[in-house]
């Protein structure tokens, strides 16, 4: 009888729909891509943020956050850091909040999302 050698697991499996390597579908300051977003972020920040965070299955209260940019960051393989994410959304809350809504739509619209 011949010993069976164990068997070693390299990588684990994992789940992704999406591309390792992507990117934002717009820029920071393309506001005027999709004027509706830019206007809710803009005079209703809470109601974009609370968007977002169902959109993500989050508490509606991170909406706005670092950790939200962060965290859609990374499911999405969008290149940055969580350095990069903190001074957009301390500098500019309302064009982050907006650009992270504009990408969301246009992932749904792509069927990526």
């Amino acid at each position: 009888m011949q010993a069976q050698s164990p068997v070693v697991i390299v990588t684990q499996p994992g789940y992704s729909v999406v591309p390792q390597n992507s990117n934002w579908q717009t820029s920071m300051c393309d506001c005027f891509s999709d004027f509706g977003v830019c206007l809710c972020g803009m005079f209703c920040f809470t109601c974009l943020a609370s968007q977002i965070a169902a959109d993500m299955n989050e508490c509606c209260l991170c909406g706005g956050s670092v950790a939200m940019r962060t965290l859609y960051r990374t499911r999405y393989g969008i290149p940055g850091s969580i350095c990069d994410d903190y001074v957009v959304t301390f500098c500019c809350p309302q064009c982050s909040l907006c650009q992270i809504k504009r990408d969301i739509n246009r992932r749904k619209a792509m069927g990526i999302f």
